[in-house]
């Protein structure tokens, strides 16, 4: 791989004698990761059922190697969102930041949304989680990932951080913040991004990442708790940026990260002698089985009294919902509780306790039930998602080695045994979205753009 001039005498520099087993890994293979949705099954479940071979990840309990040959990206499991595969080294954050149920959390640059389905497979369902990117052309996977991981308790939204933080001054329990870098730690596994880097390098990179810290800081509550991410070896974009943000914001402490699973130590060293930014952590490729990434977990100090927050009374004219009503009692044995908003025809169940949102890039208020239309309710592929098979009435359940499951997920119309009307139709328990059956016949109703291709 041709590395810059530049890049490797700034290498050669910050890492002295440990830099020819750093230049080593670029002759190792890369390494391929799956984290299990323990929103949808657990770990020991998955592995019972998937071919794969699959070893475990030091530094995320949820989160394994797999072989390049195994392409877990073409299992039924996958489209029925069962697991997510994503950058070993990139599931540290996640891992790290400690979410629980009834967190409050945003994601502020969530895009594709391989952490935010880590935090809301935390949270279990509770609390709220805001996934924001800036970029509406990576804001749609984020918006498919969410979907396809059946979360029902986040807002997706595409603003500019200073926005959010107009709307949610002091709201949030957890932020995470994957900045925007240079991404050096990614050059094994993305050789398309030294392109890049030549061209950028890392001015813009702290530019960004200080506008970002600086909106965050606002809109974490008192006691709350900050992961910064990246995936570079930058020390201006990392221990440096740490540091220039700490000088500005004096009620934040370093939370010193366990230096565990291959996780080393912060380096000061590169930038300035600060003792307390040894707290940070990074991990590097010649160290782990994984790419280069740096993390540092801050806190907000709890000095100041906790505001009442107020949110708005939502009302809606439930005669508007009434075949949504008659869908629910006709095909399902629950009952969704809590506010709902009606977005053109589509239907949103709110997470608890959310301020106005008027006025920002709302993607998705919440979870997306589906549309009311003439004299009829059209369940939308992220309520199928977001049920569990025994919350449906009726069902078609395929077994994993049953070809249907694939014809099914091609988007084709088959012949089965069920119940007239919608049903839930799922792979081993597991829902992958809706039919409609009218006598022998199902039509199917996958999301086009969800479909085995």
């Amino acid at each position: 791989m041709f590395l810059p001039e530049k890049f490797t005498e700034k290498m050669k520099k910050l890492l002295q004698d440990e830099y020819e087993a750093y230049i080593q890994s670029f002759e190792e293979p890369r390494y391929y990761g799956l984290r299990v949705n323990t929103g949808k099954i657990q770990t020991e479940q998955l592995k019972s059922k998937v071919p794969f071979q699959l070893t475990p990840i030091p530094w995320c309990k949820e989160g394994f190697y797999f072989e390049q040959d195994d392409r877990p990206s073409k299992h039924p499991y996958y489209y029925a969102g069962l697991y997510y595969i994503q950058e070993p080294s990139a599931m540290a954050p996640g891992a790290i930041l400690d979410i629980q149920p009834q967190d409050r959390v945003l994601d502020l640059c969530a895009a594709p949304g391989g952490k935010s389905t880590q935090l809301a497979a935390k949270l279990k369902g509770q609390g709220v989680l805001v996934s924001n990117d800036i970029s509406t052309g990576r804001v749609k996977a984020l918006l498919k990932n969410i979907e396809l991981a059946g979360i029902t308790n986040a807002i997706i939204t595409n603003e500019t951080p200073e926005r959010l933080s107009q709307r949610f001054l002091g709201y949030f329990d957890k932020i995470l913040i994957d900045a925007p870098c240079s991404g050096e730690g990614m050059f094994r596994k993305e050789p398309t991004m030294i392109k890049s880097w030549e061209q950028y390098g890392s001015a813009n990179c702290c530019r960004m990442q200080r506008d970002i810290l600086h909106e965050a800081a606002k809109m974490l509550c008192h006691g709350g708790m900050l992961l910064y991410s990246t995936c570079t070896f930058s020390p201006e974009e990392n221990e440096g940026m740490i540091g220039e943000f700490l000088d500005a914001n004096r009620d934040f402490d370093v939370i010193p990260i366990p230096k565990e699973h291959g996780l080393t130590p912060g380096r000061p060293d590169f930038i300035e002698e600060r003792a307390e930014l040894q707290g940070c952590a990074r991990l590097w490729p010649h160290k782990v089985k994984g790419e280069g990434h740096f993390l540092a977990l801050l806190q907000k100090r709890n000095n100041h009294p906790i505001k009442e927050v107020l949110f708005p009374l939502r009302e809606i004219d439930r005669q508007i919902l009434v075949d949504f009503d008659a869908f629910i009692k006709s095909y399902l044995h629950i009952i969704p509780q809590g506010d709902f908003e009606l977005h053109g025809q589509g239907v949103y169940l709110l997470p608890p306790d959310i301020p106005d949102l008027r006025g920002l890039r709302i993607v998705r208020s919440g979870w997306y039930l589906g549309d009311v239309k003439k004299k009829r309710f059209e369940p939308s592929q992220a309520m199928a998602m977001g049920l569990k098979k025994e919350e449906a009435k009726y069902t078609v359940n395929f077994d994993l080695e049953d070809p249907r499951v694939i014809r099914y997920l091609k988007g084709e119309t088959m012949e089965v045994e069920g119940e007239a009307g919608w049903n839930l139709v799922c792979v081993d328990g597991h829902p992958i979205g809706w039919g409609k059956i009218q006598g022998h016949m199902m039509k199917n109703k996958i999301l086009p753009g969800w479909k085995w291709e």
